[in-house]
């Protein structure tokens, strides 16, 4: 069997003031949410990505990212191709009105935006991606970022 292409992406944690959660909700394959975030365009470090990702889907002009929290490489099918995801997930806190998304210039297809306690993440009956969120939302909230990313099935 071939190794599909790697994809590099990068993906915020994006926590609020009160340690909410702001996920992605997207109806494809069954309909899921995720954290927000993008493919790496060549010559881009996950750090740059995220943030034009972040100005693209939601509007945020500026936002200073914490640190690496995970890695996930998964295989799926992008654009109809088989590829190899590797993500980097970033935590990074923000301000509510920081979130434009009717300033999005490239929204994708996001069908709405949530902010999620680790309450509502954990007990959730919904996909969320990545699997484990809430626990690394909470060990990272209880005792920081880990030494090195936690790495994500």
């Amino acid at each position: 069997m071939t190794t599909p292409p790697i994809r590099k992406a990068a993906r915020a944690i994006l926590l609020d003031p009160e340690h909410r959660v702001l996920l992605l909700r997207y109806d494809e394959n069954g309909g899921f949410w995720a954290t927000p975030g993008g493919s790496l365009d060549p010559g881009e470090t996950p750090q740059t990505a995220l943030a034009r990702e972040l100005r693209e889907e939601l509007g945020i002009t500026a936002v200073d990212l914490g640190p690496e929290l995970a890695i996930r490489t998964k295989d799926h099918p992008v654009g109809g191709r088989p590829a190899r995801q590797v993500e980097t997930y970033f935590a990074a806190h923000i301000a509510l009105d920081q979130v434009r998304p009717e300033q999005a210039s490239h929204p994708d297809n996001i069908q709405e935006h949530r902010w999620w306690t680790l309450t509502d993440i954990t007990k959730a009956d919904q996909t969320i991606y990545p699997i484990q969120l809430g626990d690394i939302v909470r060990d990272y909230l209880e005792t920081g970022p880990p030494a090195h990313p936690v790495s994500l099935t």
